[in-house]
């Protein structure tokens, strides 16, 4: 077979130019620490990058998801604590006001003042918001939930925060539920009640007999004010058991409340993990190994200075050495 000097240039240019990409490759992964800087690089691990990269970007707005949520639970349970506080006062001074051996007309009066201030405490307790957005209002959060009056014109809507992935929960206590209680005892069904005797207003079954009263916090701080004032003993009396509910209305719900806390906390500490090992797994797959990366930029170097040699020796004739 016979070996034209053109093969043998093209197979000395082909060399270099192989060798001279290596090492252009080499260099570049050393500017830039880099193992792979374009998909044809490594198509796997490129697409094993960019799925760790999405991982990231949706780990991150959960993260932000979960502390707003924190945020918004927080102060929801401070709020509902300091409710507590003032229906613990007010049951103080209904319980010092029942009996008419310790009380006359200028103490109740005196107290009927207190009452007063703790119900406007606890309407702006019950209207605190965060930026613009009102803590118990349900899904109305861009208005008062509590009227001066006490009236509720919130909703029952718990706005779901979604803080991993197909994982959501509740960022907020609807003041139906916050402020409101009612009774666990029920009275017992009548047998001689019809059917339609027991059906609601609505139509719907209610097979214990009568609905158990609704006892709202306003209503009762309202209810003690106006006893006080009217020096009605009784009506005192009766608001000790209902201040009970309404504290243990309160406390449960902070129980809830807490109880969210901790979920978002442990979810936060996991997607915290699992950023960690995604990220030494980008780093496993993507970042270059710089002392490999030395070595072999050293041994390509080599190789291309003894290409070009070898070329020069190869292609040295000329056409005057064929003539002669």
């Amino acid at each position: 077979m016979r070996i034209t000097e053109r093969n043998n240039f093209e197979t000395v240019r082909d060399s270099i130019s192989r060798s001279r990409g290596r090492m252009d490759g080499l260099q570049h992964q050393a500017a830039t620490l880099k193992r792979i800087n374009a998909p044809s690089d490594d198509p796997i691990g490129s697409s094993k990058i960019l799925e760790i990269r999405t991982d990231k970007v949706n780990n991150d707005q959960f993260q932000m998801n979960a502390k707003l949520a924190e945020s918004f639970l927080m102060n929801t349970d401070h709020t509902l604590g300091e409710l507590a506080d003032i229906v613990v006062r007010a049951k103080e001074i209904a319980l010092g006001q029942s009996s008419g051996a310790s009380s006359n007309d200028e103490t109740r009066v005196a107290v009927a003042e207190e009452i007063t201030q703790l119900y406007k405490q606890s309407v702006a307790a019950a209207n605190r918001r965060i930026g613009d957005r009102y803590l118990f209002g349900g899904y109305k959060t861009h208005q008062p939930p509590i009227l001066p009056d006490g009236q509720y014109r919130g909703d029952n809507g718990e706005m779901m925060v979604e803080i991993a992935r197909d994982v959501f929960i509740s960022s907020n206590v609807p003041g139906s539920v916050a402020f409101n209680t009612q009774p666990t005892a029920v009275a017992s069904p009548n047998p001689e009640l019809t059917d339609q005797q027991r059906r609601g207003p609505a139509g719907s079954m209610d097979e214990g007999g009568p609905r158990p009263e609704n006892i709202n916090l306003f209503d009762e701080l309202q209810a003690l004010r106006v006893s006080l004032l009217a020096g009605d003993i009784s009506g005192v009396r009766d608001t000790l058991e209902r201040f009970d509910a309404l504290h243990g209305t309160l406390i449960s719900n902070r129980a809830k409340v807490g109880s969210r806390l901790m979920g978002i906390q442990s979810t936060a500490s996991s997607l915290e993990r699992h950023n960690l090992t995604n990220a030494q797994l980008n780093s496993a797959l993507e970042d270059a190994d710089m002392s490999r990366v030395v070595s072999d930029l050293a041994k390509e170097e080599t190789v291309f200075k003894s290409s070009l040699a070898s070329a020069q020796k190869l292609i040295q004739p000329t056409l005057l050495d064929f003539i002669r």
